[in-house]
């Protein structure tokens, strides 16, 4: 990776590093409700990927749900900032939209 002013990483277990966290400015964690991510999930693996009902919901409910509570969830205690509703929230996006060009402006000035 090529050093830049700001790098922006994502991914549902990113904060479970410690060596990873350290080197991170702000950490944010994007929930979205478990009932909204069951649905995009159903629509996702119905359509796309031709599964049955009655097996989305067996893998949901023995796989998904309890990795989730037990990887994912545990993983906002480390956020500095929890964006609830995902990319619906358009106060929450500004705000971080607002955060990053202040760094940015603030890199430009130090660095010229």
């Amino acid at each position: 990776v090529h050093q830049r002013s700001i790098i922006i990483i994502e991914g549902i277990l990113i904060f479970s590093e410690k060596e990873l966290r350290e080197l991170m400015d702000i950490k944010i964690y994007v929930d979205t409700d478990a009932d909204e991510r069951l649905l995009r999930r159903l629509r996702r693996d119905l359509i796309e990927r031709g599964r049955n009902i009655e097996s989305i919901i067996y893998q949901y409910n023995t796989t998904v749900k309890p990795m989730h509570l037990e990887f994912v969830e545990p993983s906002k205690r480390w956020a500095d900032v929890i964006i609830p509703k995902g990319g619906e929230n358009e106060v929450a996006i500004d705000m971080i939209a607002t955060k990053i060009k202040s760094m940015l402006s603030t890199i430009d000035k130090v660095s010229n």
